[in-house]
């Protein structure tokens, strides 16, 4: 959701608050405007974010009463609560005017398939380096191997795409079969990883990265290939120009490199 769209929906929830306080307590559009304000609040920041549960959290009845507690107290513990909306709702605003743009927001939501793994893989590094900072020394995943890259990749793939088959088999190259790290079935993308290690030299991930271009690219859902290459030591030697010369097409399949983190 755009900039402009949630402000214009957390607008009006409050000008619906605004006419509940001038209807009776317990009034049948209140049930749906609280509703109504949960869902929208959930679209709008995400589930299990701290907006949602600071709405829920309001009280619009009374926390103890008696069978002689007056009925205006019912009343006014109502009418607050309602205006504790309001104020929340204004904050929920400021929010998004002082701290969303616009830009990224509406980028975000017409990213292309491509474009998404394109993403994931720029913000890999930072989340496996986030990962090393658990609280109070907990066990994390070391990235050592090509394994642990996968696996960690394989997860963040689930965040954008529901049909992520792993290791899946292509048609026989040159006389061998061979498995692709990742396919999105849908999306008819297949991903290939690699993480450099002592010993493997740029020249070395060059030809592996020809080589894979070739045996893959004959997998009859491939109309997309993508290589990651994590190289969190910067043992490649001029990523880039490894990135520019096998970035091309072969056989009517664009192939697209990436050598992450930029050093």
């Amino acid at each position: 959701m755009n900039k402009s769209e949630a402000i214009r929906k957390l607008t009006k929830l409050k000008e619906k608050a605004e006419e509940l306080l001038q209807l009776s307590r317990g009034h049948q559009d209140y049930k749906k405007w609280r509703r109504d304000s949960e869902v929208a609040i959930e679209r709008i920041f995400g589930e299990g974010t701290r907006h949602l549960k600071d709405f829920t959290d309001i009280r619009y009845s009374l926390m103890m009463f008696s069978t002689g507690t007056p009925d205006s107290a019912f009343n006014e513990a109502y009418y607050s609560g309602i205006k504790s909306a309001m104020t929340l709702i204004d904050s929920f605003v400021d929010e998004v005017k002082e701290y969303w743009d616009e830009e990224s927001a509406q980028s975000k939501e017409e990213l292309s398939p491509i474009d998404q793994v394109e993403l994931l893989i720029r913000r890999f590094h930072k989340v496996a380096r986030q990962l090393r900072s658990r609280y109070s020394t907990r066990p994390t995943i070391e990235i050592e191997d090509e394994y642990d890259v996968q696996d960690l990749f394989h997860a963040l793939l689930k965040i954008y795409f529901e049909d992520v088959r792993a290791e899946e088999y292509t048609p026989s190259y040159a006389g061998a079969a061979s498995r692709v790290d990742f396919l999105l079935k849908k999306e008819k993308i297949v991903i290939e990883i690699k993480k450099t290690r002592k010993g493997l030299t740029s020249k070395q991930v060059g030809e592996q990265l020809i080589i894979d271009s070739l045996r893959y690219q004959v997998h009859p859902d491939c109309n997309r290939l993508v290589c990651f290459v994590y190289d969190p030591e910067g043992r490649v030697a001029n990523p880039r120009g490894i990135e520019s010369d096998l970035s091309q097409e072969i056989n009517g399949v664009p192939i697209s490199v990436f050598i992450t983190p930029e050093q």
